[in-house]
Parts: C-alpha cells; sequence; structure tokens
C-alpha cells in the first residue's frame, strides 16, 4: 500500500491523484461489478475530495481518508436498487500481459466475487487487492476485527464452493 509521507497539510491535491488515482480505481472496480462504474464511483468521490482537500490533507492518513470514501460510495451505489445493473465480463487492468490460463482464471474468479455480498466483497477486495491488514479494514469499515475476520472467512468459503464447480 502506497502511502503519501509528507510533512501535514503539504500535499496537494494533484500529487495525491497522482500517487493513489490508480489504486482508487482499482479499488472500486473490485467492489462494484461494472468497472465503468467504478470509474465514475471514484471520479465523484474526487471531485468531492477536492472540494475538502484542506481538511482531508490534514488529516492523519489521507489516504485511508479517501478510500473509506471510495467505500462508501461504492456501497451507496448499490442501496439504490434502479441503479444496479448486471456484472460485465471486463477485467480490471493487471498492468501485465496474462497467459491463457491465468486470464480465464481471474476472469472465473472475479465472476465469483462479484457474486459476494457487499460486506464480504469489500473485505476481501481491500484485503487481498489493497493488502489491509484486519486492523486497518476494521478502521475503514467501522466494525470489530472480528467481523472483518468472519466476513473474509464466510466470503473466501462461498469463493472456495463456487470456484470447485
Amino acid at each position: 500500500m502506497i502511502t503519501i509521507q509528507q510533512e501535514a497539510g503539504t500535499v496537494t491535491f494533484e500529487e495525491f491523484v497522482t500517487a493513489r488515482g490508480a489504486a482508487l480505481v482499482r479499488l472500486a472496480r473490485g467492489l462494484l461489478r461494472d468497472p465503468d462504474t467504478a470509474e465514475d464511483v471514484v471520479q465523484d468521490v474526487l471531485a468531492k475530495a477536492l472540494l475538502k482537500w484542506g481538511r482531508i490533507s490534514s488529516a492523519d492518513d489521507p489516504v485511508a481518508y479517501v478510500n473509506r470514501m471510495v467505500v462508501n460510495a461504492s456501497t451507496s451505489f448499490w442501496r439504490r436498487a434502479a441503479r444496479r445493473e448486471h456484472a460485465t465480463d471486463q477485467l480490471p487492468d493487471a498492468g501485465y500481459g496474462d497467459a491463457t490460463g491465468q486470464l480465464a482464471d481471474r476472469d472465473e474468479l472475479l465472476a465469483a466475487l462479484r457474486e459476494l455480498p457487499t460486506k464480504q466483497r469489500t473485505v476481501l477486495v481491500l484485503r487481498h487487492f489493497e493488502d489491509y491488514s484486519d486492523e486497518q479494514i476494521a478502521d475503514l469499515l467501522d466494525v470489530t476485527t472480528g467481523t472483518v475476520r468472519s466476513n473474509a472467512h464466510r466470503g473466501l468459503a462461498t469463493l472456495r464452493t463456487a470456484l470447485s464447480r
């Protein structure tokens, strides 16, 4: 996980977006079923973050603050039933070439991940795509570490079942 290490309040919004923009989109793509929607959610979050950048940049951890905004915006998106869309077959950009077998495996994994309940999917994406610890996830989602572990356990069990078929 990349952190922004500068004196408090001196990180500009542009520097933050340059350093963390791609990671925010990856996070949203893991949480949402449609990559285009994920990019829209991140764009909306960054627009809101720009308006509050003075407060965000002076926070203890601006990265966690904006990540929380992305998680909340993704959750809010799914709460609006009228906006629910079907899953797409597009994959997140991995930044490297895939062999055919790896591409098929990743496609199957992402399809199964998209079928998980929101909390389980969120925990697994934060843990395995963003390399957050259970404590960081608990702080981000405002739940206990036990809840994080429970959601991770249930989500992984569901994925194993879905992928073993």
